[in-house]
């Protein structure tokens, strides 16, 4: 497995405007990993790739976007070494094809970021699912803290539905 150094501003749509990394009991299951194994901070390269995750997380889930609002948008500063799997050749190495969006296809890539945080790493980068041309910082979680990531005060309050990026999968 390859290592990167991830370094700069990132972003995360949340439901609450003063906890950005609200304590979770139990830790809910994800792409990259199972809440009983270890919780995770995941991350969009950029608002499109956040709104567009927060969409396929609101079609799978049968939930209008405007019953999620307000939504609060974070930004977080990250420096990390995690490891590199933007890229299908970097997937396929490690048996993974390029995510698409369900839950239905979550377990090998929950087997391989649980791999990774057995490992030690402290966490990952890969395509996004619900949009193929951002990117998704998984970072794996030590109960109200995630080493190397540190939220931007304030959020940003959001109160009209946005408009889908492009480029979006649902």
């Amino acid at each position: 497995m390859d290592l990167i150094v991830v370094d700069g501003s990132w972003v995360r749509h949340a439901r609450d405007a003063r906890d950005p990394l609200p304590a979770r009991s139990p830790p809910p299951d994800s792409r990259w990993q199972r809440g009983a194994i270890v919780d995770a901070l995941y991350l969009a390269d950029s608002e499109a790739t956040a709104w567009a995750e927060w969409f396929r997380y609101l079609a799978e889930s049968g939930i209008p976007p405007q019953q999620r609002l307000p939504a609060y948008l974070w930004t977080w500063q990250v420096e990390a070494e995690v490891a590199n799997l933007q890229s299908r050749a970097r997937l396929k190495r490690v048996g993974l094809p390029q995510p698409k969006p369900g839950r239905r296809t979550w377990p090998p890539f929950q087997a391989v970021g649980e791999r990774l945080f057995a490992e030690g790493w402290s966490g990952l980068i890969a395509p996004s699912a619900a949009r193929p041309t951002g990117r998704v910082l998984c970072l794996f979680r030590n109960d109200k803290n995630v080493a190397g990531a540190t939220a931007v005060r304030p959020a940003r309050r959001i109160i009209a539905v946005p408009i889908p990026p492009i480029g979006m999968t649902t």
